[in-house]
């Protein structure tokens, strides 16, 4: 019996090597020529990227077992009943766009914004599972997309915040990138991109505080406060971020993920006040308090970077947390009512004017 057992973990220990070693989903590594680029970064340390704050990155066996337990122990509500409903959205309707800026939630932290006669994706995952695996995650809470892949028209831009599976997903980037002009990414996130043969002149990757222009806009790194990493050894080897989009007369902030940390009065008070805002709300706990912000602390962040519109995102889509699917929107209405923050609600799939968003129906989940 001794036998078998050991066989059957020798086993299962080689299945999970090669699957490492072999699947696409885990993407790439830097390259030396790379890596002598990241060297000149401040975010950049002894081969790893880092926060500016000291935070805390690695759970104790306490705090691992603590998870484990609750993530596979049965919590009421962590996913909706039945299947959300999306709004569903017509090509031709983008194709043929060209009114006042408008954002389309996909649900989680995708988004599509159309700005400047613009087409932009961010953190496009459109995948069932926010896994490299499907037995290794929960499904989607909506059984449809506001839009399939296939249907999107031209994107003229992509921008990433971090390769997180819920964030970067390669399923998304092979259906997408015969249609996409530019991938913009914090520094590392490239060689992911580059492993699924994106050629490198269609990737631009840029460190905190540096910018990219297209057309009549601008696209700004800033920073976060969270990790990286796909596999069991990469742990921060490529740069997390948020992201400033700036027109003549517009700006908008996107969190990324990122605990709540002085890098958003920061922002506020080199790029703001935004007419904007997608702020992360989603996945916390107290066991990783310092890289997830809590949904008051969202709210909070929302003054820090002086958002006169604020949408809270990274919920609504995949159970990745140990909360019940709806506190997030429930808590932080809670708040911004509490600081007078100006907080939307739309559906997934509902058009989003930051001008004047009149589709806000902040009872839908119910």
């Amino acid at each position: 019996m001794g036998l078998i057992i050991m066989s059957l973990l020798l086993l299962l220990f080689l299945t999970i090597v090669l699957f490492v070693n072999f699947s696409p989903e885990f993407g790439g590594s830097a390259t030396k020529e790379q890596k002598a680029i990241y060297v000149k970064s401040d975010n950049y340390e002894e081969g790893k990227f880092v926060n500016e704050q000291d935070v805390k990155l690695d759970m104790s066996f306490s705090d691992m077992r603590k998870s484990l337990v609750g993530f596979f122990n049965p919590i009421p509500n962590t996913t909706p009943k039945n299947d959300i409903l999306v709004k569903s959205i017509d090509s031709l309707d983008i194709v043929t766009y060209k009114d006042k800026t408008r954002l389309i939630w996909f649900g989680h932290s995708t988004f599509l914004i159309q700005m400047e006669q613009t087409n932009i994706l961010i953190d496009p995952m459109f995948g069932k599972v926010p896994a490299p695996h499907p037995m290794l995650g929960t499904n989607r809470f909506s059984k449809k997309l506001p839009i399939e892949i296939e249907k999107l028209p031209n994107i003229d831009a992509v921008l990433i915040s971090h390769d997180h599976y819920d964030h970067l997903d390669y399923g998304s980037i092979q259906k997408l990138k015969d249609k996409v002009n530019m991938f913009y990414v914090p520094l590392g996130v490239g060689a992911h991109l580059a492993e699924w043969d994106i050629p490198s002149d269609r990737i631009i990757e840029l460190d905190w505080w540096q910018e990219a222009k297209v057309e009549n806009l601008t696209f700004t790194c800033t920073p976060a406060q969270h990790f990286s990493g796909r596999g069991l050894t990469d742990r921060s080897n490529t740069l997390w971020s948020s992201w400033v989009i700036q027109s003549e007369s517009e700006s908008i902030f996107f969190s990324g993920d990122s605990g709540y940390g002085p890098h958003f009065k920061e922002i506020g008070a080199k790029f703001g006040p935004f007419d904007f805002a997608m702020m992360e709300c989603g996945q916390y706990n107290e066991l990783w308090s310092e890289i997830h912000m809590f949904p008051e602390e969202t709210a909070q962040a929302a003054l820090d970077v002086k958002a006169k519109m604020v949408m809270p995102i990274h919920w609504g889509a995949f159970k990745l947390g140990m909360h019940s699917w709806t506190e997030p929107v429930e808590r932080i209405s809670l708040k911004a009512k509490e600081l007078n923050v100006n907080l939307i609600t739309p559906r997934i799939g509902e058009e989003i004017k930051i001008t004047n968003n009149s589709n806000n129906d902040p009872s839908w989940w119910k």
